[in-house]
């Protein structure tokens, strides 16, 4: 399997830890894939039953540790799960576990600015430099050629510095950095020591290049800091999580350790041949890119409210939802995907879209997906991850091709 494909399948949502970040090649998405879609549309009812013998199945083929699924359809909830939430106690996968959202971060970040743009406290086509003067500069970098909006759309060509570039992506490394406190400005400063992927193009451009990066949400959140004078997690929770009663939902700061029930996770980092339990980790560094802990019931009422009109005015949601095509990694492993300001939009094989994120995390993904209205929504959670390209870009299929039965099915 090509190392171009892993990237962008890690990198579709990213999380925080962008580990293959230095992967590329080139390849093709094997044709199953086409297959698999095809299938999907044909998809008219979902029951309890079949839900959970897909879940079963995800877990075996993918060699995931746990997996739980909950679904939203207006006021019901649907849920499987399969696997373990601890390799050395067999203990079940919880449901409504805490868990590290990664990624879907970004989206709450996001949300966050169009508030604040809605208010008049700044533009979306206001330079990075007015903000933060200095900060996006040297080796091409230029922060008064960068808006807002490139930041929130992975359009600014900053480099998708992370801090595993020289720690290294093993086993060893991991252990050696669990507990170790990087501040997301160390992470910025990382990213303007490189030069840029490539300089953004005007805001009118339809068709401008796309980099996922993480120190683009970093910057995003320092900009929300010196806008309001709050930190980026507060605002997060006064504009967000409280109004619509995320109870647990929170940005950890340095605690390593996850709250209440969860589930471990777990990697096979490459090289290793056991497995290192990941649960316990600072990821202070990831900050306003990936680091909010959440869980599958309030990952659900948040992209239904947002998708429903309750957190942004219809002009933000527009802007949110006017989106660009994604790079050719991407476009390789998730035809017609496209991205908004901290919003991907997929297309279903039985006709509209699906609008969400997702993350990744050393261990752990997150997948989170609704429709157009905020009617129905599906996250999926899973732990275990291999270093094995085949598998990885297999388990990401199955996956995807579960959201798009639960998002085109008639009846559940």
């Amino acid at each position: 399997m090509n190392r171009r494909i892993r990237t962008a399948r890690l990198r579709l949502v990213a999380a925080a830890t962008a580990v293959a970040a230095l992967l590329v090649g080139a390849a093709a998405v094997p044709a199953a894939t086409a297959d698999h879609r095809t299938a999907s549309a044909a998809a008219t009812t979902l029951t309890s039953k079949e839900l959970h013998q897909r879940v079963a199945r995800i877990l075996r083929d993918a060699g995931y540790t746990g997996i739980t699924v909950e679904i939203r359809d207006g006021r019901r909830e649907v849920r499987a799960r399969a696997g373990v939430a601890e390799r050395n106690t067999g203990r079940p996968m919880p449901y409504g576990a805490n868990y590290r959202a990664a990624s879907v971060t970004k989206t709450f970040v996001a949300t966050v600015v169009l508030q604040l743009v809605a208010e008049r406290k700044l533009s979306l086509s206001d330079p990075v430099e007015k903000w933060l003067p200095g900060v996006v500069s040297g080796n091409g970098n230029d922060g008064s050629r960068i808006t807002i909006r490139h930041l929130l759309q992975h359009t600014s060509g900053i480099y998708r510095y992370d801090p595993t570039e020289e720690t290294g992506d093993t086993a060893e490394a991991f252990e050696q950095n669990r507990y170790r406190h990087i501040d997301p400005e160390e992470i910025v400063a990382g990213a303007m020591k490189h030069r840029p992927d490539f300089q953004p193009a005007d805001e009118d451009e339809p068709n401008p290049q796309w980099s996922y990066t993480n120190p683009g949400y970093l910057l995003a959140g320092m900009i929300i800091k010196k806008v309001t004078g709050k930190s980026w997690d507060k605002e997060v929770k006064e504009r967000i999580v409280r109004p619509l009663g995320l109870k647990r939902t929170y940005a950890p700061g340095d605690d390593p350790y996850l709250r209440g029930r969860h589930a471990h996770t777990y990697k096979l980092f490459p090289g290793s041949t056991e497995w290192t339990d990941t649960t316990v980790r600072n990821v202070n560094w990831a900050g306003s890119a990936g680091s909010l802990i959440s869980t599958d019931h309030d990952l659900n009422r948040f992209y239904a409210a947002l998708l429903g009109g309750e957190l942004l005015l219809p002009p933000q949601l527009a802007e949110m939802r006017r989106t660009v095509a994604v790079n050719a990694d991407y476009e390789e492993v998730f035809p017609g995907m496209r991205y908004g300001l901290g919003l991907a939009q997929q297309p279903l094989p039985c006709g509209g879209d699906r609008w969400g994120h997702g993350g990744d995390l050393a261990g752990g993904t997150v997948r989170a997906t609704t429709d157009a209205h905020g009617r129905r929504s599906v996250v999926v959670m899973t732990t275990g991850a291999t270093s094995d390209d085949e598998q990885l870009l297999a388990a990401e299929r199955e996956v995807q091709a579960l959201l798009d039965d639960v998002m085109c099915a008639r009846k559940l």
